[in-house]
């Protein structure tokens, strides 16, 4: 079965369960408001016929039966919450597919960056990018995980290899990589930094754990609980008493305790609740900040946890969600989770009412406390491994859909690249595919060619197929081998007033960035994309020479195109490290057509006059 049938399966299936859950819930919503009526009536009758036995049965079970449906309300619910984000999946993983993506929601644009080596020229952020093909990482630790898989040079071949391991296993866990999802998707506030939490976990309120102050806490609240119970209690007794006309019934024991005692002790507790205010309102807030953050890991934990895997390189991930005692990274977050879901649930009528009596706020901090001394160091490494399964799975949707795409080999020794068939991975069924070869002996490319016929959207293919590499995802090819270098851009350069740099001089940034790289002795791949066009022809052809002939001689490997055929001169030249290729158009009944394929030699073309007179520029050519 392709992976557009078995979207479409999925995306069936889910629709009819969201459908029955629907169902469901409507019919427990009409049968708790049947029982809720009809309890009301049963009771009224069972009250004036006095009797009281059956009223308060009635009533009681009344109760139960009502609550245990509303339990069972929250619960269809909720799986229907996951249902329909499994169901939006699929839509979006057929809409993916079918090359309809680029509406997707979360382009990347904040991962931007205009001084990047390469990522801002090879489209990996923004409005049509490769981010936003593929990612499927929901929470903000997940998608700075896929940015740097695609920003950042892999330390190795060996780290290359154990993250294809990893994405040929997540592959064909469809049902993990969606759940994984979905968990992320139903939570609406998970993409905040989190920072600040990581910070606040790892501060402490040393005072709060001192075991005087947790004793006097627990007893003085105590004491005053009851107090201020034998007190209710006696009003209540007062109140029944006067109005139905009877003698007053509670116990002697709630009359030995004085008004003015739990007055006082309330009055004294909440000069307690002053001290120190200010850091336990922090860890309140906090808390309840991160509430729904908080869920979404600790759902996300349960999932990972619950599935095995083979890749080496998950294990050693999935291994940091476990401590040296075997607790699960689940469950410490869980207890976590209760204690934030209260704190979040503090704002109503009853709770300036009850802290001055139970001094709740100082039992919240204190059991805070505690969890970050028992968690505190493993915290970070689990949302880590979180945000790292959630990148893996991004890149596995690449594979999944596209079978016949190759893993790519890396390769020790000098620099090279080889490709069989090789395509841009963003441009669907519109890519022509080139066969590529480039290596120590002739390691720089000059390509020239008329106007529009491919040479830097060929660069760009070249380009963004390293970058998939580089972070163990599958390329656009048949067959692809090369070695780890430094990847360098300079192709897409435009003025910044705000700095008062003009275009010319943005060009000239990146080059003396890729010039400094080889001097270090690194490998380098630049791509340079109509070298110096912000300068007269004469200063280009001179300047692009001596660029040449000094890239060409560090070793490294790299891309250039120019409309400059004087250029592809260079090849005859001595010792010469450039070969010339070129892409060409043709014409056919008055029209231009491009092939986009990749030929060797110097274009013999030009199309730029043609594409004048289709803009309506009258030209005598005999001038």
């Amino acid at each position: 079965m392709s992976a557009l049938e078995k979207y479409k399966k999925r995306r069936t299936q889910y629709n009819l369960w969201g459908k029955k859950q629907q169902k469901r819930i409507n019919n427990i919503s009409i049968l708790r408001f049947a029982i809720f009526v009809l309890g009301l009536i049963i009771l009224m009758r069972t009250y004036t016929l006095r009797r009281y036995y059956l009223f308060a049965l009635v009533g009681l079970g009344t109760i139960i039966l009502f609550c245990y449906l509303a339990y069972l309300h929250k619960i269809i619910e909720n799986r229907k919450k996951y249902t329909d984000a499994l169901y939006e999946i699929n839509e979006t993983s057929i809409k993916r597919f079918n090359g309809d993506w680029k509406h997707f929601e979360d382009t990347g644009e904040d991962f931007i960056d205009e001084n990047h080596n390469y990522s801002y020229d090879l489209d990996i952020f923004g409005k049509g990018s490769l981010f936003q093909w593929i990612n499927v990482a929901y929470t903000y630790i997940g998608r700075q995980k896929l940015k740097e898989i695609f920003t950042e040079k892999p330390q190795n071949e060996q780290s290359i290899y154990d993250r294809q391991s990893a994405v040929k296993e997540l592959e064909q866990k469809i049902y993990f990589r969606q759940r994984l999802e979905a968990e992320g998707k139903i939570i609406c506030s998970n993409k905040q930094n989190p920072k600040e939490l990581f910070s606040w976990i790892k501060e402490r309120n040393n005072y709060i754990l001192k075991k005087q102050v947790i004793w006097f806490l627990r007893i003085f609240s105590m004491v005053t609980t009851i107090t201020t119970l034998t007190v209710v209690v006696r009003i209540m007794d007062y109140v029944l008493a006067a109005l139905f006309d009877i003698n007053r019934s509670a116990p002697k024991i709630f009359y030995l305790i004085p008004y003015y005692i739990p007055i006082l002790l309330i009055m004294i507790q909440s000069i307690v609740l002053r001290i120190k205010k200010q850091d336990r309102m922090k860890n309140l807030i906090i808390a309840e900040k991160y509430n729904d953050n908080i869920k979404t890991y600790r759902n996300m934990l349960r999932h990972i946890e619950k599935h095995k895997f083979k890749s080496e390189y998950i294990v050693n991930l999935c291994e940091k969600l476990y401590d040296n005692e075997g607790r699960s990274a689940s469950k410490q977050i869980d207890a976590f989770s209760k204690i934030c879901e209260v704190i979040a649930n503090r704002r109503n009528t009853l709770y300036p009412i009850l802290n001055p009596i139970l001094m709740i706020e100082y039992h919240w901090t204190i059991s805070i406390e505690r969890w970050k001394i028992k968690s505190e160091n493993e915290f970070e490494k689990w949302i880590n491994t979180i945000g790292e399964l959630e990148a893996l799975c991004s890149i596995a949707v690449i594979k999944y859909d596209n079978p016949y795409w190759c893993m790519p080999r890396i390769v020790t020794g000098p620099s090279m690249i080889t490709a069989k068939n090789m395509g841009h991975p963003l441009l669907g069924e519109k890519r022509v595919c080139n066969n590529l070869k480039v290596e120590a002996s002739h390691p720089v490319m000059l390509i020239t060619g008329s106007n529009m016929s491919g040479k830097s959207t060929f660069m760009r293919t070249v380009g963004i197929n390293i970058a998939l590499a580089y972070a163990g995802a599958p390329v656009c090819a048949e067959q692809f081998y090369c070695t780890i270098m430094d990847l360098y851009s300079c192709m897409r350069v435009s003025d910044n007033l705000g700095q008062s740099i003009s275009s010319f001089y943005a060009e000239i940034l990146k080059i003396k960035n890729i010039v400094k790289a080889s001097k270090d002795e690194k490998q380098v791949l630049f791509l340079l994309d109509e070298v110096f066009k912000g300068t007269n022809s004469r200063d280009r052809h001179t300047g692009a020479m001596v660029l040449v002939k000094q890239l060409s001689k560090a070793g490294n490997l790299g891309f250039i195109s120019t409309h400059d055929l004087k250029l592809g001169e260079m090849e005859n030249h001595k010792n010469s490290k450039i070969k010339n290729y070129h892409f060409s158009e043709y014409y056919r009944e008055n029209e231009i057509h491009f092939d986009y394929k990749l030929k060797i030699g110097v274009s013999p073309t030009r199309n730029a006059m043609y594409l004048m007179k289709l803009a309506g520029i009258e030209i005598d050519e005999s001038n």
